[in-house]
């Protein structure tokens, strides 16, 4: 589900002027740098995505690549955000509540800039999207593979193709999902993740984007909604036969692996639900 971000492939390029990004599950092998520029395959809301990204960045919101177009291929140009791309197993420095909340900022930075972003005009993709619609451009996608850092902050998030409207609340709960993240710990131990706070990481998220007690609730059964959703989303991919989300339904050890984690989630989310609300 995740995007390739700015990590060089140990793989020679496939060109004197060309280097293959590593990462990403969709487009994997298929995303390189020339220059100071990204090319990577063009879907079918890329247009649309490109006049977000302008508009962001007319906002005043630095942490999204700037659209350049198309080249002769077809692929979509952007410009390439300079930084750290963590990759699994992932690192002790992208595992720390630090990180987590810069993100969280980052997020709600792009959030605020999108309000004023008239999505009606254009066609977003339903993959991911908020089945309940919203006032926001919800990046659907926010895993730790799509995030830049730099010195340990975060700033700037990669691969807008699932981005629709949605509640800011839809978006936490998949971000939530992924970083803080919500599974089970075996599931976690193929990433890389090192006995995780997960109580603790989602009470960080909702206290560093300034969640209501009332938006905390709501955010405990989105996540029950982006579980679902997330898990038919890999699951349509993986019976099409998408080399790339068979081979990482294989490194995850099936697709009993999603069901397993939404009833690790139905297990714990009282305990999740209370310390959220605590002293709110």
């Amino acid at each position: 589900m995740t995007e390739l971000g700015n990590v060089r492939s140990k793989r020679e390029t496939r060109r004197v002027d060309e280097d293959l990004l590593a990462g990403g599950v969709a487009n994997e092998g298929r995303v390189v740098r020339i220059g100071s520029h990204v090319h990577r395959p063009a879907g079918p809301h890329a247009s649309a995505i490109h006049n977000l990204l302008q508009s962001l960045h007319r906002a005043g919101c630095t942490g999204v690549a700037t659209p350049v177009g198309f080249d002769e291929q077809g692929r979509e140009v952007l410009t390439f955000l300079a930084g750290d791309v963590a990759a699994p197993p992932f690192p002790a420095w992208v595992q720390t509540d630090a990180a987590l909340k810069s993100i969280t900022r980052l997020l709600a930075r792009i959030h605020n800039a999108s309000r004023s972003f008239d999505a009606s005009a254009h066609k977003w993709s339903g993959e991911l999207a908020d089945p309940h619609g919203g006032p926001v451009m919800c990046h659907n996608d926010v895993c730790i593979e799509n995030v830049v850092f730099r010195d340990g902050e975060a700033v700037g998030l990669l691969d807008f193709d699932y981005v629709a409207p949605g509640r800011a609340v839809y978006d936490l709960a998949q971000f939530a999902k992924m970083c803080v993240p919500l599974d089970r710990a075996e599931n976690l131990a193929r990433l890389g993740w090192d006995r995780p706070d997960q109580v603790a990481r989602l009470r960080s998220i909702a206290d560093a984007y300034g969640l209501t007690r009332v938006e905390r609730v709501e955010l405990v059964s989105t996540i029950d909604e982006a579980m679902v959703i997330g898990a038919a989303f890999v699951e349509r991919h993986f019976i099409a036969g998408q080399p790339g989300f068979v081979a990482m339904v294989a490194r995850s050890g099936g697709l009993r692996r999603w069901a397993a984690q939404r009833e690790w989630w139905a297990d714990h989310r009282v305990e999740f639900e209370a310390v959220l609300v605590a002293g709110t």
